[in-house]
């Protein structure tokens, strides 16, 4: 494939466009709420809230966004195998908007029904819709890790959409119309796809290994199965036929999704015919998939621990005369704002990493994936450094600034443009270029196992219990620590896994 001489997007191609605004408005949709989940399971049945536990609570919501990122790895090989990227993003997308529907018509009776179809509908839409950002540029072509890094904005400027317009609705609204926004972003995501999908490259709309006969029919009557099997369980959970017990279940899956990613990882492995080149790129491309699940099991405490934080020990109150009281008659800056300071030095800050790794190279200057990654997790661990000392007051019973949890998600968002787009890139880069769709799905799975160790954690986070909390997060900042100074070291070999790769990947 040739370098693509297209730069009609900021100096990208065009494909970038589209892909940039359609996964905006669905990580609009996804943040949004994302933002309410444990907020609104641990509000008492008198605010129209669940009324669960917080280890309930945490635990559903690491099995849900662990969910979201497990389902990927099926997505990818849908794509890869029966539908193509393209259209897997679409279908994707309807199916996360039916989720979002369902929540904002009956939050009470059909909450899990609608948390599953967003799960699903973004395992089909998210690995392919990544890997398609790489398959819009050339192989040697200089702009892929700019362009995950542009891209990566795109996110950010969807969730912060999702968190000034949720956070604003449930406080002053109620819980329905702030499910009810996240089905409108997902729709205008849907819409703004269908009219600029003409944009994307060839390579992003065929199968990349598709079967054929025989093979393909089996492939189909396997997916319906499964998906009839899923059905099933469903409504039986529903009736009560079967009772889940959401901590117990989420410790085996924590321990199933990441016997999945060995064996899913080691198939390609052993099983993939790769060349030595592809091999020496997969250990490579494994770092990088430890460093990703360590990382995020420590900052999704956003959605979880920090987001209780905020709400029950963070000073929210505000002044007579300021801007949001005077006109908008808020008394209180909205709990899910707080996770704005993400979205903003994302925003803020993203140009000046895709600048960075651009000048770094022009200098001959280029660090390894994996000590990129690594950088990632000692800076959000320090983070977590912030939270412990805040949390030191709250164990007194003293309401915290607002100052303690921005200066966290300052230092979590630097980690973040560390690691994340850098990650994204090495898979698209690194992958064997065959299972291209099925490597960002078992990447994406790290997510997943990140995701729900971060419920499990967040579980430990009791309001009633706030001396504990310390401990908490001076243990998570800990161990993230060790995981980055190990991957650190072992950077050393991996550069030249990474570099004899590349080298001779048109061999290849």
């Amino acid at each position: 494939m040739k370098p693509s001489i297209d730069t009609s997007f900021f100096g990208h191609p065009g494909g970038l466009r589209t892909l940039f605004f359609t996964e905006m408005w669905e990580r609009m949709s996804y943040y949004g709420m994302r933002a309410l989940l444990v907020l609104f399971m641990t509000a008492s049945l008198q605010t129209q809230g669940l009324g669960f536990t917080v280890a309930t609570a945490g635990a559903i919501y690491g099995l849900y966004t662990g969910a979201v990122y497990f389902l990927g790895l099926p997505g990818g090989w849908l794509a890869d195998r029966l539908i193509g990227g393209k259209q897997a993003v679409w279908y994707g997308g309807l199916i996360i908007f039916a989720g979002h529907v369902v929540l904002a018509i009956d939050l009470q009776n059909l909450f899990f029904v609608g948390l599953i179809l967003v799960a699903s509908g973004t395992g089909l839409l998210k690995p392919n819709i990544s890997a398609m950002v790489g398959q819009q540029y050339g192989e040697n072509d200089g702009r892929r890790d700019s362009g995950y890094a542009l891209y990566y904005m795109g996110i950010n400027i969807g969730s912060l959409i999702a968190y000034l317009v949720t956070g604003y609705l449930q406080e002053n609204w109620g819980w329905h119309y702030a499910f009810g926004a996240a089905a409108v972003g997902m729709a205008i995501g849907l819409i703004q796809y269908y009219f600029s999908n003409r944009t994307l490259s060839a390579e992003s709309v065929a199968p990349a290994n598709a079967y054929q006969g025989v093979a393909r029919k089996r492939a189909w009557t396997g997916v319906l199965v499964v998906v009839a099997a899923a059905i099933a369980v469903i409504i039986m959970a529903h009736m009560g036929t079967i009772i889940i017990e959401p901590v117990a279940l989420a410790q085996k899956v924590a321990i199933f999704f990441t016997a999945i990613f060995f064996l899913y990882f080691g198939f390609i492995y052993f099983k993939g015919e790769l060349s030595e080149n592809e091999k020496r790129r997969m250990w490579a491309l494994f770092l990088v998939c430890v460093a990703s699940a360590c990382f995020w099991s420590g900052f999704e405490q956003a959605g979880s621990s920090l987001n209780l934080f905020a709400q029950n020990y963070t000073d929210r109150v505000l002044s007579d005369g300021s801007f949001l009281t005077s006109w908008f008659g808020m008394s209180a800056i909205p709990t899910v704002w707080f996770q704005l300071s993400n979205s903003l030095f994302i925003i803020i800050l993203s140009p000046f990493f895709a600048a960075l790794w651009i000048n770094l190279a022009k200098r001959m200057i280029d660090p390894s994936y994996t000590i990129k990654c690594a950088v990632g997790i000692i800076i959000m661990a320090s983070g977590f450094l912030v939270m412990f000392m805040a949390s030191q007051y709250a164990a007194q019973g003293l309401k915290v600034a607002p100052m303690w949890l921005v200066t966290t998600y300052f230092l979590h968002t630097v980690g973040e443009l560390c690691l994340s787009p850098v990650a994204l890139s090495a898979v698209s880069k690194l992958s064997p270029k065959r299972f291209a769709g099925q490597m960002m799905g078992v990447f994406v799975l790290t997510y997943s196992i990140g995701n729900i160790i971060a419920g499990l954690l967040s579980g430990n986070f009791d309001p009633e219990n706030v001396q504990e909390m310390p401990n908490l997060y001076l243990q998570i900042a800990l161990f993230s620590i060790a995981v980055g100074i190990v991957i650190a070291l072992l950077s050393v070999k991996s550069r030249f896994w990474e570099k004899a790769g590349i080298q001779n990947k048109a061999e290849v």
